[in-house]
């Protein structure tokens, strides 16, 4: 009889190399404690890494840097993906993101519909923060990314450079969701998103 540890062995050398593993992944090979178990156990004899607290990996290998683990930004949508909720990278994130800052945050912070909740990967932390509906409405990656990048940056304070940036990215995004997109941002927000509309 094949025990539950081989079946999730089976299951996860079927799967791509750097695929995050979750408990939920295997819920039809036992119960929950079992599954636990099982991976705790694979854990222990190095076949998976934990990336944090029920959520593992088999790492992709480098041949110059060894291990290559998931980014954080990678376990928040994996997440996302699990749990089927939104979310979008808000604060200093979002900027760079974007391209408008330099700076790689060692937290990221998501707005998200979901439970409000802080997961700790290594020195990194992936915070997500319960917001309204309507801050989760937009269609558009980029346009939904500039209205929380432009909120970090503040009224009054964009350069004219980083407003350039911001209108070159825009003009990327699908109009249509640009469109809609504008309606939900701030007044203030909504001026500067519509330079980037085609018939401005």
């Amino acid at each position: 009889m094949v025990s539950i540890e081989e079946k999730i062995k089976n299951q996860i050398n079927s799967s791509n190399i750097g695929t995050l593993l979750f408990p939920e992944d295997f819920k039809n090979l036992g119960s929950s404690e079992a599954v636990r178990l099982a991976l705790h156990r694979l854990y222990k004899t190095n076949f998976i890494k934990r990336i944090a607290k029920g959520i593992y990996v088999r790492p992709k290998n480098n041949d110059y840097i060894g291990e290559v683990l998931p980014s954080a930004e990678e376990v928040a949508y994996g997440i996302a993906k699990r749990d089927q909720i939104k979310i979008i990278p808000t604060g200093v994130y979002a900027l760079h993101a974007l391209g408008l800052s330099q700076q790689i945050p060692l937290n990221l912070t998501f707005l998200t519909d979901g439970a409000a909740r802080e997961i700790k990967i290594g020195k990194q932390s992936i915070k997500l923060k319960r917001t309204t509906p309507k801050n989760l409405k937009a269609k558009g990656k980029i346009s939904s990314l500039v209205i929380q990048a432009l909120r970090v940056i503040g009224k009054g304070k964009l350069s004219k450079k980083e407003e350039q940036q911001i209108l070159d990215l825009l003009r990327s995004e699908n109009e249509e969701h640009l469109i809609h997109d504008i309606d939900l941002a701030p007044v203030w927000i909504r001026k500067i998103m519509t330079k980037a509309l085609k018939n401005e």
